[in-house]
């Protein structure tokens, strides 16, 4: 009877752990998505005249590079960030340098030296990188050339957001010790 109790319970405990084993491989696995080295990120701004600004872009980290005049070569077109081309949406017309930007989502790209950006807004969206910037630049609505200034601190990652300014907003960038400013002042001419 000793004998006959054991095996049974050597028979339930195998197909316990054979019925265990069966469920946990067939439970979920919880997937991680791989991180990005230069991770999404989004800046918005509320103007008082209710115009809204917003920012995505790829944010890229300097990790002990040489920044600019290296990894972003003076004199090139550059995304203005990694990954998907940066884009910049405005909900109401405004001006820049005296050029209105209608409303709208716009691709941001620009072309930094080493005393001065140009900075330019074009309406096709959807870009990855500048790869094919010569084959849209067609399509550009604003090219603005703006001083670059230096900062005390430095920037690990690209920063890109919109401030209050006394017109309306700036878009500033950062990144490294640069740091360049263009002016978005809120459209009255309407």
């Amino acid at each position: 009877m000793k004998l006959q109790a054991t095996f049974f319970f050597l028979i339930v405990t195998l197909f316990c752990n054979t019925f265990l084993c069966i469920s946990e491989s067939k439970a979920q696995k919880v997937i991680l998505p791989r991180p990005k080295a230069s991770p999404l990120a989004v800046s918005a701004y509320l103007a008082s005249d209710n115009t809204y600004f917003k920012v995505t872009y790829g944010q890229p980290m300097k990790k002990g590079r040489e920044i600019f005049g290296n990894l972003v070569p003076y004199g090139k077109i550059w995304r203005t960030g990694a990954n998907e081309a940066t884009e910049v949406t405005i909900t109401k017309d405004v001006k820049v340098d005296k050029k209105v930007v209608k409303a709208g989502t716009y691709t941001l790209f620009s072309i930094p030296q080493e005393d001065k950006w140009l900075v330019i807004l074009n309406s096709t969206l959807g870009q990855w990188g500048a790869y094919k910037y010569d084959e849209i630049k067609a399509n550009n609505v604003l090219e603005i050339s703006v001083p670059v200034d230096k900062n005390l601190d430095e920037y690990e990652a690209l920063t890109i957001s919109f401030e209050e300014s006394k017109k309306g907003a700036d878009l500033v960038m950062l990144w490294d010790k640069t740091k360049v400013v263009v002016p978005f002042s809120v459209n009255k001419t309407k």
